[in-house]
């Protein structure tokens, strides 16, 4: 089925609903969730919500306002405080998306039933069924829906129709919270996120745009893209990034030579899974 047939379908599963609320994480996949909806519904039957908590960098918030005045879409924001005060996800366990997927579903669901609104959407597509993602049982089990999952949209094909649909946000990287860059089993602080954000923020700026700066304790692990590492290598940028990670705290910087990848740090859960040994707690 061709991306356009698909997009047909997804604002038919949209259809299904006279109203809903889409949490917008301000990516491309909830983007494009959020335009197929005012798109199938009209804009006064859809309200897109922002959950922003310390896990997320602080200039997200901005693009996701941003985006939602480009598509002339209600916002509400959740500025959540608590997240950080639960004990089972600051543990940071395998299933830590679950327990957060699961407080924030809840408090949108929540949302939805004071303003009237028929349902909830999230942006899950058809790529995330084959990877490891703890919190679509959270989706599951609260009956939420995942319309691009539905409709069989792939990552691919969601920046495609994103980008002939006009959306600002077709070509931005993608960027899991912050806590993923935190192994399983290290409890995750506002600190070490706060370290993460500030360190990503400058590899940014230094011309890096798709990035992920994994935190091990004293070390500083850096991912990007392989056809970048002779540029971070140049003397002048490697003096400044190991500069500015070790004022952040870091005592040991080191670069990642399989390159950026999504989910490295469930590797290890993979390999457990392969030994039969059992993941970290």
């Amino acid at each position: 089925m061709l991306a356009k047939q698909k997009y047909r379908l997804l604002k038919d599963i949209l259809r299904g609903y006279p109203s809903i609320l889409v949490a917008l994480s301000g990516g491309v996949d909830s983007a494009l969730l959020l335009g197929a909806a005012i798109d199938a519904l009209g804009p006064g039957n859809v309200l897109a919500v922002n959950f922003h908590a310390a896990i997320h960098g602080a200039g997200e918030l901005t693009g996701v306002q941003e985006l939602a005045a480009h598509l002339n879409c209600r916002l509400a924001v959740f500025e959540d405080e608590g997240l950080l005060d639960n004990p089972a996800f600051c543990a940071n366990p395998p299933n830590r998306c679950y327990i957060c997927k699961r407080i924030i579903l809840s408090q949108l669901q929540t949302l939805a039933g004071q303003q009237g609104l028929a349902a909830v959407a999230e942006g899950s597509n058809a790529d995330d069924a084959g990877d490891y993602r703890p919190g679509m049982q959270a989706v599951r089990e609260l009956q939420v829906l995942s319309p691009l999952l539905d409709a069989g949209l792939t990552k691919q094909e969601i920046r495609q129709l994103a980008r002939e649909l006009g959306l600002p946000v077709w070509n931005k990287p993608s960027s899991p919270c912050l806590c993923s860059r935190i192994p399983y089993g290290s409890p995750i602080t506002v600190a070490k996120l706060r370290q993460i954000e500030a360190g990503e923020r400058f590899l940014h700026e230094a011309g890096f745009p798709e990035v992920r700066l994994r935190h091990h304790g004293s070390i500083a692990r850096i991912e990007i893209p392989a056809e970048q590492m002779a540029e971070l290598l140049r003397p002048p940028v490697l003096s400044k990034v190991q500069s500015c990670l070790r004022n952040l705290g870091f005592q040991y910087v080191t670069l990642d030579l399989h390159g950026l990848r999504s989910g490295s740090l469930d590797e290890i859960l993979k390999e457990a899974r392969n030994s039969g040994n059992h993941a970290p707690a």
